[in-house]
């Protein structure tokens, strides 16, 4: 009988949080940030955790009379994990803000505790396009995959591409990067040889690949979540799909910034479409990689890090709407209809959709003449004020 009320008065307490969420001013404005800081996707941990305390670093710890505190949690990229934690967040800690997210998964977990607590849920990188709808709380600071897809299909038919396999992770964000490219592509004259899917937590795209070599494409769309790429790319190599003429393109997920210059002269010449890239030629994205590269032994930042270093000016942003008074509903209409300069370029978060609004650039793998030696993702093509596609809903 006690246990069974403990998880009654567990299950009621977010509901409640929201009738007292505006609190004198003199209390500590608390954001619960959650992020996969061990386990396979700690890259993606690493690179968030970063570029908040950057943010931070940069901006100070008051807002509007509010002094800003931060509670890191290690979800270690497990759904059940991320809910029990953010449910704490929200029951002991009383957080003002819940932010984070690494995948969709983890999103979709948390999302009905945001909805019943009232409490704004800052997205900074789940990307499968319908996640936004699991609660009227949810903001999005990241992408979405149909929103970057777009752009390398169009790209590649123009340019000698007929005929492609796609190879996703079998989760959300790649399913919908599969149909997008898929679509997109055979609405432009293209070919679908196969579609392949390999299982989210595996780093085996080995017998994929033999595939795609067998079925001799002009080239494989890839989608990896961030920090995967590496592992593509080796064994890509390993089956010798570039010596047989294939080439490889895709998001910008799989030759992330952190990790292109590993990968050595075979990334030469990868053409994917992304919103971000640490070439981005940008004074206030020169300035953001300067100092973020200063504060983490060297790492370069990459689209990971933007997005989570844009939520926390999301946020920070709403609370001085707010007056510093904070409140779950006026939070949210704080950051609702947000422009500002991003180190990618201008972004918009939609009022109306709470997703938001960029540009995404065509990039080539190269090392640029006169630079530093390295390899860089370079922009040589901008689509502008690019939204998630329309989709049923």
């Amino acid at each position: 009988m006690q246990k069974r009320s403990l998880i009654k008065a567990m299950a009621a307490a977010p509901f409640t949080l929201g009738l007292g969420h505006t609190r004198a001013q003199n209390t500590p404005f608390k954001i619960g940030f959650l992020a996969p800081m061990t386990g396979p996707f700690a890259s993606t941990g690493r690179q968030m955790d970063a570029a908040v305390k950057l943010y931070m670093k940069q901006h100070g710890t008051s807002v509007a009379g509010r002094t800003v505190s931060l509670i890191l949690k290690d979800d270690t990229g497990v759904p059940d994990i991320t809910k029990r934690l953010a449910q704490e967040l929200l029951v002991n800690d009383k957080v003002d803000v819940l932010a984070g997210f690494g995948l969709t998964p983890l999103a979709l977990a948390t999302a009905p505790l945001a909805t019943q607590a009232k409490t704004p849920m800052v997205n900074m990188l789940a990307a499968t396009s319908a996640v936004i709808d699991a609660s009227p709380y949810m903001v999005r600071v990241s992408m979405t995959l149909p929103q970057i897809t777009l752009g390398v299909a169009d790209w590649a038919p123009k340019n000698g591409i007929k005929k492609v396999v796609t190879l996703v992770s079998d989760y959300g964000p790649g399913l919908d990067a599969e149909r997008t490219f898929r679509d997109r592509f055979q609405f432009n004259g293209g070919q679908i040889l196969d579609s392949l899917r390999v299982p989210l937590r595996s780093n085996d795209f080995a017998p994929s690949l033999q595939k795609v070599r067998d079925l001799s494409p002009d080239a494989v769309f890839i989608f990896v979540p961030s920090g995967v790429g590496t592992q593509v790319m080796k064994q890509f190599n390993e089956r010798g799909l570039g010596k047989a003429g294939i080439r490889l393109i895709g998001t910008g997920d799989v030759v992330d910034d952190d990790i292109v210059n590993t990968m050595g002269d075979d990334a030469l010449g990868i053409v994917t479409s992304y919103p971000y890239s640490t070439a981005h030629p940008s004074a206030v994205n020169k300035k953001f990689v300067q100092e973020f590269k200063k504060l983490n032994n060297n790492l370069r930042p990459n689209a990971v890090a933007v997005f989570a270093y844009d939520g926390m000016h999301v946020i920070y942003e709403a609370l001085r709407k707010t007056a510093g008074k904070g409140g779950g509903d006026a939070l949210l209409a704080g950051m609702k209809g947000q422009i500002f300069e991003s180190p990618r370029g201008q972004i918009y978060i939609d009022a109306n959709t709470r997703d938001i609004v960029q540009s995404v650039y065509i990039r080539k793998v190269e090392r640029p003449r006169g630079g530093d030696g390295e390899l860089y993702n370079i922009e040589f093509e901008e689509q502008k004020d690019v939204r998630d596609p329309p989709r049923s809903r």
